[in-house]
């Protein structure tokens, strides 16, 4: 999460003149939409007229007057903030609500011109309006911004129109007719909520549960029909009344129409004389989101030109690779000394030449890329792939080579794998090289000195970059992400795969050597992030037990088991009411220790601990009227409360991957209803889903909100959702727009709330998980009880070889004529030769084919084959525990 990413010198805008929604939704009026009436006040502006020349203003470069109006030529290629109109010592004061006016032309039109009243650099150019971004055109507009101030600036403030982004072009600047009036009613921002009948806007798996939201002032129950696409209704009842409910402060009732099944597009429901949005029943509702949830990945990544082919809409030049204006990421320097954020470290702190940090994904809606971040992220992507291994339901083709349009499809590994490699790749060099202060230890981050303004393509970032102290967490994260990835990229690139298991070793060896190296929390007198958000962490006994859990997973070492063990965490309760993220990820080690195969001591307690999490998250969810698996303490919504939906959303997921239990799937498919419009609000948090779904994400690059030539980020994007302390983080649109808000009321779909509307590539993840989850279940109906069951008994063959006997009963009472077991190995291990039985293994998957003596397996009997293979030194060799027999999962016994 990004709880003080943009606090300082955070150039947000919330609107851009003619686009009358995005400017409404800051509390902000611009051209074309009626201005507040405003009270008889003297005017802040003196010559606003511009009658006594420019008396009053400073004007740079080439000031003049044409025709009454003060003009500047801007030449082309000049950089942001070079050229301004500008009114000094502005007397605004804190608390108070002003309406500013005035007249601007542009010769030839340009969109790269802003407007805003900041401070100087005592109060490090905090906006007491914040920024706006200006379309303007040769005809003269008039735009008119109602704000209040909600910043001290003790020196008065600057009033600029001024060039915000590089112009490729020349252009004239002129202003006219300037005036700022205080006393005036600020716009009261009252959100669109639809219909008060709230369904999830894409629809629901035929047998699964499925259920709606009335909001109502009836306290007794009232009707409803379900109608079909023809208008038809084929179901009724009465709502059951539930109360105010008090995570939005609405008087609710629920609708269950589980009883009907039947697929269909366009249904309906109608109570209490609304209509909902239309859903569809469907059993491949999910297939889609599955792709589109990782498609934003892609279209994240740093170093890379973004092909319009594989991406329609997408397409961008490579970011941050050096080619002007942008000073690249292939020779990044470390922090200078005389840096105000050096002030908050133990010691001074740099280091010589530069770093080739190239690569990865962005974070969020700026250019940094955060190591802390990107661990959690990609190592729930490859959990994904990694589920289906061990998961019955799991569909390992839909994550196959060649299921997302990536430039490495076809390579023969699986695209989300590759995916996760362009991650990892850049994490990898984020490592401190050998002979370097903190060699083996991780560099926090990698992030531009000041922040930049919206709209800017990665590419045209003019800002320098510069690399950020190691952190122990972030060298954790390190260490754990490149566990994973090293038993996964085992099956397809040895040699990769070494490298990364290499790199985690060092990097865990490092952290033990600095255990309390931590990231600086943020210190507003000293701005010390500029540019980029702190992701300050002091408590790194999670890393530490996430870190040991994964190269435990990986390597089999006693050591990492003893670590495992000994953790506070190990035995503690890991799942927290309000779910896990970036700063709390010991769940990530207790979901890998539970689902991926090995012999740690005390398995079935690690596993018994994610159902007892999973039962507490249905007992919260039975108490919320909207469905969601969300009940934190406190009752406040956090920063990017929807990510901690969707990971407790993978807990009731994984819980059902554990015991077949139909309830905690039920669970997650209630809970994703609240993310794409089951709420308060009436809105799928998730870009391309649902009739009113978010789609001005906070971004510099998927700005379409003030650009109409950039788009809006790509369907299957999540926005960070409600958050009960907008308004205390500073961020301007939350604190014009959701003062008191309720909790699920805590969230505006507008480009610069960066508090609640913000995307991150750690949200996404567990999404794109989530996702996944879902379209693996088809009608949403329970699997059926195995009629099978597997004996996997390991034995020595030979050095760096091994041996197992492979033992199918079954259990049904039919017999099988002819048969093939199939399963996959969690850590490169290999087939050479089989003894009874034909083997065939691409990548991690080995299938296994009756031989002629053997074909046949009555009820209630078995038959036996042997295998011989190789597993990569170093690697663990634990026992597949997911098999299928003829496609249909088995028991696998001792699990």
């Amino acid at each position: 999460m990004q709880e003080t990413r943009h606090r300082g010198r955070a150039r947000v805008t919330a609107g851009a003149a003619g686009l009358a929604l995005a400017l409404a939704a800051v509390g902000i009026v611009g051209a074309g939409v009626a201005p507040a009436a405003a009270q008889a006040a003297p005017d802040q502006v003196v010559n606003g007229s511009f009658d006594d020349g420019l008396a009053g203003w400073t004007n740079y470069p080439s000031p003049s007057l044409v025709d009454g109006q003060a003009c500047i030529d801007v030449p082309a290629g000049s950089g942001p903030y070079s050229a301004a109109i500008s009114q000094q010592s502005i007397p605004v004061i804190a608390g108070e609500s002003y309406e500013l006016t005035f007249t601007a032309s542009a010769t030839p039109a340009t969109g790269v011109v802003r407007a805003v009243i900041q401070g100087g650099p005592e109060v490090n150019y905090a906006q007491a309006m914040p920024e706006q971004q200006l379309q303007l055109t040769p005809e003269p507009q008039t735009f008119t911004f109602v704000f209040t101030d909600n910043v001290e600036l003790p020196l008065g403030g600057e009033l600029a129109i001024q060039q915000n982004l590089a112009n490729d072009t020349a252009y004239r600047l002129c202003v006219d007719d300037v005036s700022l009036i205080g006393g005036v009613e600020p716009p009261v921002y009252e959100p669109d909520t639809g219909p008060r009948v709230r369904v999830n806007q894409m629809g629901y798996l035929p047998d699964g549960p499925k259920g709606a939201t009335l909001v109502t002032e009836a306290t007794e129950p009232v009707p409803w029909e379900l109608r079909d696409g023809g208008g038809q209704v084929v179901a009724t009842g009465t709502t059951e009344p539930q109360g105010v409910d008090p995570s939005a402060g609405l008087n609710v009732a629920t609708i269950d129409f589980g009883d009907v099944s039947a697929p269909g597009d366009g249904y309906t429901l109608v109570a209490d004389g609304e209509t909902s949005h239309p859903f569809d029943i469907s059993a491949d509702l999910y297939d889609r989101l599955r792709t589109d949830a990782k498609t934003f990945y892609y279209t994240n990544r740093s170093g890379i030109e973004i092909s319009d082919a594989l991406a329609p809409g997408y397409g961008r030049p490579a970011g941050h690779v050096g080619v002007p204006p942008n000073q690249g990421d292939t020779a990044v320097p470390c922090q200078d000394l005389d840096d105000d954020s050096q002030q908050l470290y133990d010691e001074p702190w740099t280091c010589e030449g530069t770093r080739d940090v190239s690569g990865g994904w962005y974070d969020a809606g700026d250019h940094g890329k955060y190591v802390v971040n990107a661990g959690i992220s990609v190592s729930q992507l490859m959990a994904e792939l990694e589920r289906t291994k061990t998961a019955p339901t799991s569909d390992g083709a839909a994550l196959a080579d060649g299921t997302l349009a990536i430039p490495e499809a076809g390579n023969g590994v699986p695209d989300i794998l590759d995916e996760a490699r362009w991650e990892l790749e850049w994490m990898l060099r984020m490592q401190v090289p050998d002979g370097e202060q903190y060699a083996g230890m991780a560099n926090h981050k990698v992030a531009d000195v000041d922040w930049t303004g919206i709209p800017l393509l990665p590419s045209d970032d003019p800002q320098r970059r510069v690399l950020y102290r190691p952190s122990t967490a972030a060298t954790l994260n390190l260490a754990a992400a490149a566990a994973q990835g090293a038993r996964l990229f085992a099956s397809y690139d040895p040699a990769f795969a070494g490298e990364l298991l290499a790199a985690a070793e060092r990097s865990y060896a490092a952290a033990e050597a600095e255990p309390g190296l931590y990231a600086p929390a943020p210190d507003p007198a000293l701005d010390p992030n500029p540019g980029s958000g702190p992701y300050d962490d002091d408590d790194v006994s999670d890393e530490f037990y996430w870190a040991a859990a994964e190269l435990y997973l990986t390597t089999g070492q006693r050591a990492y088991e003893a670590d495992v063990l000994a953790s506070p965490h190990h035995d503690g309760d890991v799942f927290a009411p309000g779910g896990f993220d970036w700063g709390d990820v010991a769940a990530l080690g207790r979901l890998d220790l539970a689902t991926v195969p090995n012999d740690l001591p005390g398995r079935r307690t690690v596993r018994k601990s994610v159902l007892a999490a999973a039962d507490a998250y249905l007992a919260d969810q039975a108490a919320q009227p909207f469905g969601q698996a969300y009940a934190p303490e406190d009752g406040d919504y956090v920063w990017g409360s929807n990510s901690q939906i969707l990971n407790n959303m993978v807990v009731l997921g994984t819980a059902y991957d554990i015991s077949g239990d139909p309830a905690y799937l039920d669970g997650v498919v209630r809970s994703v209803d609240y993310v794409l419009g089951r709420n308060a609000l009436n809105i799928s948090y998730v870009t391309g889903w649902g009739d009113v779904a978010a789609e001005n994400q906070h971004s510099r690059w998927y700005a379409a909100a003030v650009d109409p030539s950039l788009p809006h980020p790509p369907a299957g994007t999540v926005a960070g959702g409600p958050n009960s302390t907008a308004v205390a983080t500073g961020d301007p649109v939350a604190i014009a727009n959701l003062q008191g808000c309720v909790a699920q009321f805590c969230y505006i779909d507008d480009i610069g709330s960066w508090s609640t509307n913000e995307i991150t590539i750690n949200w996404n993840a567990p999404l794109s998980w989530v996702a996944s989850f879902l379209a693996d279940q088809g009608s949403g109906a329970a699997i059926e009880a195995p009629e099978c069951t597997v004996t996997y008994d390991r034995h020595g063959w030979r050095r760096g070889g091994f041996g197992a006997q492979v033992r199918v009963r079954n259990t049904a009472d039919e017999t099988v004529s002819g048969w093939t077991l199939e399963w996959a190995f969690v850590a490169g291990q290999t087939v050479e030769r089989a003894t009874r039985a034909t083997t065939e293994q691409e990548g991690a998957t080995v299938t296994a084919g009756n031989h002629r003596s053997n074909a046949t397996i009555r009820p209630g009997r078995s038959v036996s084959f042997g295998i011989f293979g190789d597993s990569p030194a170093g690697f663990a060799n634990p026992a597949p525990e997911l098999f299928r027999l003829n496609g249909e999962p088995c028991v696998t016994a001792g699990r």
